[in-house]
């Protein structure tokens, strides 16, 4: 062999070697989990050891935000590392067609040499064929179900044998065992829970039986302030024709035992994919993120479900691991987004964000740099037919502020000092004191809308 030629064969394989070297990327995501329902945040019976070590060996992210509290644009948000407006995906309706075209944050890293693997829950219209970038394809239909779930594995039809929440993660852990050195692995686990019907798995269904569950106070909001909660909707209307009186306001307990349920096989299952990464020797190579793609409300100004933009709704838990990056006991308290988990995976990976990304990696707050980091976000929400209740509204948010403008409602605005009031009680909005903080509030929603496509 000549020279040349030899020189170059040593190149070729230095480079192969530092790809091979590449951090692996596994993320976990759940569907309408809390950011306060986990063991790391000191809930008072809820044991979640599995998720507790990744934020114990690693970071916890105190400030999570998504920029839409709802299923199908969330999910859409973070695997482009777009806003609602920018990727499309606005509602929880039919979406299929524009997912097949998303530049997705794994395709990305398929095309730079990883494997890939996407399991669990798509959420983007009924159609549940493989999306492109993937080399391995696990999910179902819409919302799927818990028990003997169908699946579609790479294209096939497969009659699923029981718990969904476990299929997935075993799933997922098989994968990952199945991977050689030679090349890097991108892992996207997207669990159905805990999302309706709340369904746990028997061997859990007696969890929690005798649980006390505590409200927040804000659940007692009288809702003075918050005229969008307390409009006469046209079935509320009807209804009190009928002389039907109004029924419970905001999830009972046993909904919320359920919930809890539901997240104890999400953890058990969480073990075995870390188990598969250390029997592999891939655990310590790898950036673990687990999250959800919004938040849930326990009552809290009478509401259950999401879409709301108060706190329960918008924001989200998040902890990530991967010694290489991060050190153990890391808190980072600096407002992160859905948005920002592409661009941070795609760093870690040592690749560009994509052109069109407008959220940004995570890797320098990690590190502990701050500075110039950002100081307010935008978040939206587009009404759903069915689901009137929440109008279409657009809201920035500071660290101490938040505002809520409703597009399609007069005089309805909501203006909250998140310092003095936690949980948003006192709208200010009407308030003398509060004019110049309204002011600024609503330049800086003007800004984001002229930056941000819709």
């Amino acid at each position: 062999m000549r020279r040349r030629e030899f020189l170059g064969t040593l190149a070729a394989g230095a480079a192969y070697g530092q790809r091979a070297r590449r951090p692996n990327l596994v993320f976990v995501l759940v569907d309408d989990l809390r950011w306060d329902a986990l063991g790391y945040m000191g809930h008072p019976f809820v044991k979640t050891p599995n998720i507790d070590r990744i934020a114990r060996e690693g970071a916890i992210f105190e400030n999570a935000f998504v920029t839409t509290p709802l299923c199908s644009p969330s999910r859409g948000s973070f695997l482009t590392g777009q806003y609602v407006r920018t990727h499309g995906v606005k509602g929880n309706g039919d979406n299929a067609a524009v997912s097949h075209k998303m530049t997705t944050y794994p395709r990305l890293l398929h095309d730079a040499g990883y494997a890939t693997g996407y399991f669990g829950k798509w959420h983007m219209g009924n159609d549940d064929s493989p999306r492109p970038g993937f080399d391995r394809w696990v999910s179902f239909r819409g919302q799927g179900v818990y028990d003997d779930p169908p699946l579609n594995i790479d294209g096939q039809q497969v009659a699923g044998k029981g718990y969904m929440t476990d299929l997935l993660s075993d799933h997922a852990a098989d994968f990952i065992r199945k991977q050689t050195a030679a090349k890097p692995f991108c892992v996207y686990l997207a669990h159905k829970a805990i999302h309706g019907p709340f369904t746990p798995a028997p061997r859990h269904a007696g969890l929690f039986a005798d649980a006390v569950i505590r409200r927040s106070a804000n659940a007692a909001d009288d809702l003075s302030g918050k005229p969008m909660l307390t409009r006469e909707l046209p079935v509320a209307a009807a209804a009190k024709k009928a002389g039907k009186k109004k029924g419970p306001v905001g999830p009972g307990d046993d909904l919320v035992r359920n919930q809890l349920r539901c997240l104890t096989a999400i953890d058990e299952g969480l073990g075995r994919v870390l188990q598969a990464l250390e029997e592999t020797k891939a655990l310590d190579n790898t950036l673990v993120i687990f999250t959800s793609d919004n938040g849930y409300f326990w009552g809290e100004h009478g509401l259950g479900d999401k879409r709301a933009a108060y706190e329960e709704s918008i924001r989200i838990p998040m902890v990530a691991r991967c010694p290489s990056l991060i050190k153990a006991g890391t808190r980072v308290s600096g407002m992160v987004l859905n948005i920002d988990v592409a661009p941070t995976m795609l760093a870690a990976a040592g690749l560009k964000a994509h052109p069109q990304m407008q959220g940004r990696s995570m890797l320098p707050l990690l590190a502990g740099k701050t500075k110039g980091w950002r100081e307010h976000f935008l978040c939206e929400y587009f009404m759903e037919q069915g689901f009137a209740r929440v109008a279409s509204w657009e809201a920035v948010r500071t660290a101490r502020y938040k505002y809520v403008h409703y597009l399609d409602l007069k005089d309805m605005d909501e203006l909250y000092d998140l310092q003095a009031d936690a949980g948003e009680m006192k709208n200010l909005i009407g308030e003398a004191s509060a004019k110049g903080t309204l002011a600024s509030m609503q330049k800086l929603l003007e800004t984001y809308r002229k930056e941000v496509r819709r």
